[in-house]
């Protein structure tokens, strides 16, 4: 275990780490105040707009598990700093045109960001005092879930108050001031893996992931018996099946698969899943309900910074909870806080199909699911960590954000095609109906079960005696 350097302070490399966390996910709602008006922003069909945010998610899925091998091996902070500059570069393409073309291009940049969270993770463990890893990791975790929350009013905020583009030469200016934070306040770990950089085996996983999440997006608009998304689901199982063979004949794979087929690593990434799909059922649905108007019978009428300030008090639950969970971490141990925290996030979603009258029930239900989500998402890295060596704790990271990314993905589909089925006419338009709320947050109440049966199979363990501790 190291310890921070000279001039360097813990605290400092928290704060900064988690702050870059917290931009990097913000970037996954940058863009959702404006996904009503992109089709006329961008002079595209609504299907052809829509890119703008999957290949933000996309990019993210296949950039979490690749940058944290490349932390492993070339540097943490080096590969921090690549993904950054990859946020700044996305951005300046994203504000200074409104083609579409480059504004995909740019929104894929920024999806790489992402890379950031799992790679901070593994420098709070290199560098970090022993009682200060616990407390940091859980909140650096949550940053996965707190950018979005708060990151959606902010963005509403200024969609409605200034030239769109504004928003991402505010999301350039963030990422080169976190950028030179990092250079100032966090060190480089030296701790390294001595193996060579698997490209081939990168080019799979991409491809792989790419055809895995390709039809799982964009199913409902394709048609799920169409010939593109049958075609992207059977050519994902047969790249997915090669990349997996070859890794395990590879000496230096890009994932050790029998590190992640270890009965901690394998459950604990299948029930990251079912966490990030519940969570991600909340951010696609409470919105829309609370912006639904009145005439629905359910709606409350409310404008897209309104809806975005009722949901803020979610990010910020998630936020204040990371102590709290690296206290439960090392009293109870990782596995039932994870289990605990999905099911409190079930918890969350039978209060919202019980009570969603008003904005101050949705508000109760969100907290609740934040808290939750808070929970859980401090509880993975530790049992992951607690179950690698430490030369791969940023790939490991890597692997079990992409779980969650894979989660999402497939919460979006979902949560869409079953708000577009079950619907009603209100004023002229086609809008979900109650009925159709109500069988999303079940559902997603279900997947966060599922998460808590998956979570018992994880054998106890003892945590680590560096993955213990709070913020001081």
């Amino acid at each position: 275990m190291l310890v921070s350097r000279p001039g360097r302070s813990a605290r400092a490399i928290v704060v900064v780490l988690a702050s870059c966390g917290l931009v990097a996910s913000f970037m996954q709602t940058l863009v959702v105040p404006l996904i009503p008006v992109f089709p006329r922003l961008l002079n595209a069909s609504a299907a052809d707009a829509s890119w703008v945010v999957t290949v933000t998610l996309l990019a993210a899925a296949v950039i979490t598990p690749v940058s944290g091998r490349l932390g492993d091996l070339y540097g943490k902070r080096r590969m921090i700093l690549v993904s950054l500059a990859l946020l700044i570069a996305g951005s300046v393409v994203s504000a200074t045109t409104s083609a579409l073309a480059f504004h995909i291009i740019g929104r894929g940049l920024q999806g790489c960001a992402m890379g950031v969270i799992p790679l901070g993770i593994s420098i709070m463990r290199d560098e970090l005092p022993p009682e200060r890893v616990g407390g940091a990791i859980s909140l650096m975790s949550a940053t996965l879930g707190v950018g979005g929350a708060i990151g959606l009013p902010v963005a509403a905020v200024v969609a409605e108050n200034a030239d769109w583009h504004v928003l991402f030469w505010m999301a350039a200016g963030l990422g080169l001031f976190f950028a030179l934070l990092i250079v100032k306040f966090v060190p480089e770990s030296p701790l390294r893996t001595p193996a060579p950089f698997d490209y081939f085996g990168a080019f799979g996983l991409a491809a792989g992931l790419v055809c895995l999440l390709l039809p799982v997006v964009k199913g409902a608009t394709w048609g799920w018996t169409s010939t593109p998304t049958l075609g992207f689901a059977a050519a994902a199982v047969v790249v997915l099946l090669g990349w997996g063979t070859y890794q395990l004949r590879r000496r230096d794979p890009l994932v050790d698969l029998r590190v992640s087929a270890r009965r901690p690593v394998l459950f604990t990434n299948l029930a990251s899943i079912m966490v990030g799909f519940s969570m991600y059922a909340m951010a696609l649905s409470f919105p829309q309900l609370l912006q639904a108007s009145a005439s629905t019978g359910y709606g409350l009428g409310q404008t897209m910074v309104e809806s975005g300030l009722t949901l803020a008090p979610n990010g910020l639950v998630m936020m204040l909870l990371s102590p709290v969970s690296a206290r439960l971490i090392t009293r109870f141990g990782p596995r039932p806080t994870l289990m605990t925290g999905a099911l409190v996030i079930a918890a969350g979603y039978v209060f919202a199909i019980v009570l969603m009258d008003n904005a101050a029930e949705l508000i109760t239900a969100s907290v609740i699911i934040g808290a939750g989500v808070g929970i859980a998402y401090a509880a993975m890295p530790a049992l992951i960590m607690g179950s690698v060596p430490v030369t791969e704790t940023a790939s490991a990271n890597g692997l079990n954000s992409l779980m969650r990314s894979v989660g999402t993905a497939v919460s979006s589909a979902v949560m869409a095609a079953m708000l577009a089925q079950l619907t009603i006419t209100a004023g002229g338009l086609t809008v979900p109906s109650l009925f159709g709320f109500r069988a999303t947050f079940a559902v997603a109440a279900c997947a966060a079960l599922a998460g808590v049966l998956l979570a018992g199979l994880v054998p106890k363990t003892k945590v680590a005696p560096e993955l213990v501790g709070v913020v001081q």
